[in-house]
This record gives structure tokens, C-alpha cells and sequence, in this order.
């Protein structure tokens, strides 16, 4: 075969190219494998001050390249070293999952094919997975036959879009108006958008972008399980017909951030349709319930929404960034569609060429669904379920422990999901001091070693919280955590007063 200038730096059918690629890819590999022997805690405790200065050493990029054994070395000693390890039982701290074996591979295979989900003619035979990865998943969630989806980045991209839907949807229908050609009505300021206290943030981030404003947002109270109230609801609905505002979309969440809460989506789902208002479901976290055998009754409902928000890099085990949207009837996605001459023509579609750009905000886009596609079809339905079963049932009996243990207070005694927001409070320490003790644990946790745990407040109160995805985890890693906790908060009750560095 003919050698070409910069064989070496691409993996094509020539040896040169192969054999460049095989050695760099054993390279990484020997790199990761050896960052977990012995690995006994999920970060090393460097400090921010101390991780960036150590990062700035890192050496500049020069005009002449450096062999890739001693780059590789390099991330491995600079990054990978100083990274949190997402596979260790007690990293627990975010929605921040361990990913699966099957989809590293499908990783590997993603990125050399790199096919561009835009145009059928940048992605072949990926777009046709996708379309069959998207009908699996419909069928799953028991949606409508007109239903359809699209991959996105996650849970952000995917709720902007069922708002951005149910905006352009409303506004046709009342309005007469196209937003997507004309802008908004006159009358936009009018439109409004509801969900619970405890919704996602981008809620109101996606209303911003939409141009309504995120004072367009109501808030509607929730219950002691910190699910969406209904009765709130229907009287926040009255108080916008009084006021001659209108509700474009009602927002619900199925596994809340903070405490795992899902609300009730059936009533949701009755008011919505009683009222003639789209319903979107932010289901990012909670979505997976429907390869559960113990709790898929608790996303009975989800199948009713106009809309819903899917993360696959939540409970569904998949490398960062993976994630879906999916509207129950697919006529909706005309509300986003463009036709450039160069990508998508309009002639393709009436020839049957299928270009996937037509329902996404995104153009260019990674052949995310092989991954998803491979982990399923390596594991199968029965384990994925397994898995995730397992993870409820340890915070179940976490939160039994917490209970049981003193000084530890609760917020959430009954997960629905695996999250948990909880706090030491030992009697004897002045209640104003609380706040800077959480802040006290949830630093020397990590800075020990112990654990990756998430802070969150809740009402001006400082928590600790768990979020216990990694099946691996079990009861014992906990006890551990917690007997550790538990000593941390009686070093500092003992000193009382004495400060101690604050990072930010």
C-alpha cells in the first residue's frame, strides 16, 4: 500500500496507522489499570489550591510533538491520578455514575467511527441504530405509537426542548403564531410555566432562554415526601385564570436532585389534560424505574406526558454526556425543523433518507445510542434491572441506619429512588453552629479520603447527602462512612469554636 504524510496519526487501513493505534491505546489502558491496585479511597484529598498548581506544571504545548508514551505517562501521573474515582463505593456524592465495561468498548467504537448524527449520508448506519435504540425505548415507557426521540446531551438540553415544544405549541394553537418564523405574540409575557419547589434548575434556565423570563416560572409547593403538591397546583391555576395569565406547560419530576422524589404523575398527568395543558416530565433520574422489577410501578403515569426528559448517564450506567428526549406524538418535532440545502434538503424526505438534525436542537452530534445499544444488549433487561433494585434497597436500609444512629437527622426516611439528605446533629452543639459543622464533614471526607459525598441546603440548613448509584456499594461501605462521620462531628463538637480553613 501507498504510505501517505500523517499516516501515523490516523487509524486507517494502512499498517503504519494500526500499529500507532494499537500501541497508544495499550499505552492508556496499562495507564487506567494500574490507577485502581490498592485504590483504598475515591479521591486523593488534594485541595483545589493544591491541584491546580500541580496541573499548571503540566508541560506547555510545543511546536515539536512528544512521543505519545510520554504524554500518556503524563496524563496519567497529572490527571487520571488526581481524579475522583466514580467506581469507588463511597463516591456518592452527585447523579454521577459508574460506567459499564460494554460501554467503554462501544466508547472506543464511537469515537474512531466518529459518525455525525446530523445527515444520514455523515452517519449511515448509526442513524438507523439510533431510530431503533428510540422505538425500543417508547415501547418501554408504554408511550404512544406516534411517539419519537432523539439522543441529546442530558437532562438540560432535553427539559429546553419539551419547553421550547410546548411554548411553539401553545402559541399556534391560541395564538395563530409561528414562533419559530415570527417570534413571540404580543401577548408572551402572559405565558407562564409550573412546577414544584424542588424542580430541576433548568426549569427556570430554559425559560430564560426562551424569552419568558424566569419569573414567567411558578413554583408550586410540596408535600412532607417533597413531591409536587396537586392541591397547590389546581389553586395556582385558578389564581392564573384570575389574573388572565397563561399556563403553557406543567413540569413534573420524576426523581428530584436533591431527595429522589417523584411526583404524582397520574394527578399531574388528569389536571394537565383537564386543563388542556402540555405536561413534561423531567424523568433524568427516575426514568430508569422502567427496567426495575421492584419499583416500575413508582413511573406509572409517565407514559400520559406530552413530553419526557431521559438521562442515561444517571442509572443507566453510560459514560458522560447520554441522554434522550421523546415527545408522545412525533408531529411536535416540525416546531424545531430546518432545511439547509448542504444537509438535510427537504427532497430526502419525501425519498425516505432520514436525517436525524430534524428533530434536534443540535446539529453535529455523537453516535451516543450504540453505547446504550451495547450495554442492554451485553447485560440484558433482567441484570440492568437487578442492578438498579439493589441500589433502592440500599438506601432503604441506609436510611434505616441513619435513623437508628444518634445524633443523625433525616430529611428524607422514606427514599423512593437512592438519595439521601441527612446531617449530624449532636445535642450538645449550639444549633448555629450546624451549618459549619456539615461544611466541616463534607470537606474532611474527602480531604481524608473517606468518601465523596454532595452538600446541598435545604431552608438555609446545611446537609450532607447521599446518592448511592454505584451497585457495587453495600451496607458495609456505609456503616463505615457513617462511623466516620460520626467521629468527625465529635472532633468538632469537642473544639467548638475553633475555625478552620474555608475553601470555596
Amino acid at each position: 500500500m501507498v504510505e501517505r504524510e500523517f499516516d501515523e496519526f490516523f487509524l486507517h487501513e494502512n499498517e503504519k496507522g494500526k500499529l500507532a493505534y494499537l500501541e497508544i491505546v495499550q499505552q492508556t489502558v496499562e495507564i487506567l489499570l494500574n490507577s485502581y491496585p490498592g485504590k483504598g479511597s475515591p479521591y486523593n484529598g488534594k485541595t483545589p489550591e493544591a491541584l491546580k498548581e500541580e496541573i499548571e506544571r503540566l508541560a506547555a504545548i510545543q511546536a515539536e510533538g512528544e512521543s505519545a508514551e510520554i504524554v500518556m505517562r503524563e496524563i496519567g501521573d497529572y490527571v487520571v491520578a488526581n481524579s475522583i474515582h466514580v467506581t469507588h463505593p463511597t463516591s456518592m456524592a452527585h447523579l454521577h455514575c459508574p460506567p459499564l465495561i460494554p460501554a467503554l468498548a462501544a466508547e472506543m467504537v464511537i469515537s474512531q467511527l466518529n459518525q455525525s448524527m446530523d445527515s444520514w449520508d455523515q452517519s449511515m448506519s448509526a442513524t438507523y441504530v439510533e431510530e431503533k435504540m428510540v422505538k425500543w425505548l417508547c415501547q418501554r415507557m408504554r408511550l404512544s405509537d406516534g411517539a419519537d426521540g432523539t439522543f441529546t446531551s442530558g437532562g438540560t438540553q432535553s427539559n429546553y426542548m419539551g419547553l421550547l415544544l410546548a411554548r411553539n405549541s401553545y402559541c399556534e394553537k391560541v395564538f395563530n403564531t409561528d414562533v419559530k418564523r415570527s417570534g413571540l405574540p404580543k401577548d408572551g409575557h402572559r405565558l407562564r410555566i409550573l412546577c414544584s419547589e424542588n424542580a430541576h434548575f433548568t426549569v427556570k434556565k430554559s425559560a430564560s432562554q426562551l424569552g419568558l423570563g424566569e419569573d414567567a416560572v411558578l413554583l408550586v409547593k410540596t408535600d412532607e415526601q417533597h413531591r409536587l403538591c396537586t392541591v397547590d397546583l389546581q389553586k395556582k391555576l385558578s389564581e392564573l385564570k384570575e389574573q388572565q395569565l397563561l399556563p403553557i406547560a406543567i413540569v413534573a419530576t420524576c426523581g428530584t436532585t436533591d431527595f429522589g422524589s417523584i411526583d404524582p404523575l397520574v394527578e399531574i398527568a388528569d389536571i394537565a389534560n383537564e386543563h388542556e395543558i402540555w405536561l413534561h416530565i423531567d424523568a433524568a433520574y427516575g426514568g430508569a424505574f422502567m427496567l426495575s422489577h421492584e419499583n416500575l410501578q413508582k413511573i406509572a403515569g409517565l407514559e400520559l406526558a406530552d413530553s419526557v426528559t431521559i438521562d442515561f448517564h444517571k442509572l443507566f450506567y453510560q459514560p458522560i454526556s447520554c441522554g434522550a428526549f421523546f415527545v408522545k406524538d412525533s408531529i411536535n418535532f416540525k416546531y424545531i425543523q430546518h432545511y439547509a440545502e448542504y444537509l438535510n434538503p427537504e427532497e430526502d424526505e419525501e425519498e425516505g433518507i432520514p436525517h436525524l438534525v430534524n428533530k434536534s436542537i443540535q446539529t453535529t452530534r455523537r453516535f451516543d445510542a450504540l453505547k446504550l445499544y451495547v450495554s442492554l444488549k451485553i447485560l440484558g433487561t433482567k441484570r440492568f434491572g437487578e442492578m438498579i433494585d439493589r441500589t433502592v434497597r440500599l438506601a432503604k436500609q441506609t436510611a434505616a441506619l441513619l435513623r437508628d444512629t444518634k445524633d443523625f437527622s433525616l430529611l428524607n426516611p422514606e427514599p423512593e429512588l437512592n438519595a439521601l439528605v441527612f446531617r449530624y446533629e449532636p445535642a450538645d452543639l449550639d444549633p448555629k453552629k450546624l451549618n459549619k459543622l456539615s461544611r466541616f464533614i463534607h470537606r474532611e471526607l474527602w480531604q481524608k479520603g473517606i468518601a465523596v459525598a454532595a452538600k446541598t441546603t435545604i431552608n438555609q440548613n446545611l446537609y450532607l447527602k447521599f446518592t448511592l448509584l454505584n451497585p457495587r456499594t453495600t451496607l458495609l461501605d456505609i456503616q463505615k462512612v457513617v462511623h466516620e462521620i460520626t467521629a468527625l462531628g465529635k472532633s468538632f463538637t469537642e473544639k467548638e469554636g475553633k475555625s478552620f480553613e474555608k475553601i470555596s
